[in-house]
């Protein structure tokens, strides 16, 4: 038993403790608020909503672990749905065959990864600030989209698109299945893979990692590549589940992927942080949406709540760093 308990901490991590007390805490506190909420309705709710929102968080998880972040992840979705749109309307739109749609999610999945290489090539060869090159990319991707589609929706898909976005898998819907299999391919890339050690120890420290013998460019360059390719394959699944495509779709996620990172226990300099607890997070944030919503609050109010849970989680993290310090200079 011993043995066992020892591989689960170290499966999850100790950072697992703050998002489960979260969702703890959420499940009592709206359970006896409102009776509805612990209902089939509303998880189901949560299945469907969690996995757009959850694939936008990976890609933004990997920059952030180097110590950057990507300010373009829901722009680049968009740009990779409607590359998708595009090719499906030069096929014929309603009536294109499951042959275009295949190559508008590879060029979509090109378009993404694309994004991310140029913003890595930039940081990684002048040193710019991440946020201000991610900056640049979304305004240049905003720009670009409004020009091409005039401000307007894309729309007119084949049926064959619609379980994608709302079918399911033994009673499981098909979104939240993509999902897990990333954050299952994220989990092995972070833990199993040389690139996941490298971007931890790029995260600790650049210089260090550089002197270590790692080629830190070549891996900020990865790690930008695959956050805009899983940016594509997050705008696929917004593209099948509003069947429509348009600039402006799950702008206001950008805070909440940020939210989820921090609460998950991720450093917001780098280094530090795993996959799992993240998830755990993401589903925390969403039936908080979900309890919200059942009280009847405008969903301005659960933006709102967003944002002070945010400047909370920074607060907390301040004084338990404060408090550690006081427990070292005891001993």
């Amino acid at each position: 038993m011993i043995g066992i308990a020892r591989r689960l901490r170290d499966l999850v991590g100790p950072e697992m403790a703050g998002p489960v007390a979260a969702f703890v805490a959420v499940m009592v506190v709206f359970g006896v608020v409102s009776p509805q909420f612990l209902s089939q309705a509303t998880f189901g709710s949560v299945a469907f909503q969690l996995p757009e929102l959850g694939l936008l968080t990976l890609a933004m998880l990997l920059p952030i672990l180097t110590g950057g972040l990507n300010l373009a992840i829901t722009f680049t979705a968009n740009i990779a749905g409607l590359t998708v749109a595009w090719t499906l309307q030069a096929y014929g739109g309603i009536d294109a065959g499951s042959g275009a749609f295949l190559l508008g999610v590879v060029l979509a999945l090109a378009a993404g990864a694309a994004s991310g290489v140029v913003m890595g090539l930039v940081i990684a060869y002048t040193r710019a600030h991440p946020i201000l090159v991610s900056l640049s990319m979304m305004i240049f991707l905003r720009g670009l989209g409004e020009f091409l589609t005039r401000g307007g929706d894309v729309s007119g898909f084949p049926d064959y698109l619609r379980p994608i976005g709302h079918g399911s898998v033994a009673g499981i819907p098909l979104p939240l299945v993509i999902f897990i299999v990333c954050v299952a391919l994220w989990h092995l890339l972070l833990s199993r893979t040389r690139l996941g050690f490298n971007t931890y120890m790029i995260g600790s420290n650049i210089e260090a990692a550089r002197y270590s013998g790692v080629n830190t460019r070549r891996v900020i360059v990865l790690v930008y590549t695959l956050s805009g390719a899983m940016c594509a394959v997050a705008g696929i699944i917004m593209l099948a589940r509003f069947n429509s495509v348009r600039v402006g779709h799950g702008e206001s996620y950008l805070l909440i992927t940020v939210l989820a990172c921090f609460l998950g226990g991720v450093n917001p300099f780098g280094g530090f942080g795993r996959v799992l607890p993240v998830f755990v997070a993401l589903v925390v944030l969403q039936l908080l949406s979900s309890g919200l919503n059942l009280l009847g609050a405008n969903q301005h109010l659960a933006t709102a709540v967003w944002g002070i849970l945010l400047v909370g989680i920074m607060m907390l993290r301040w004084l338990a760093g404060q408090f550690k310090i006081v427990l070292r200079r005891k001993e």
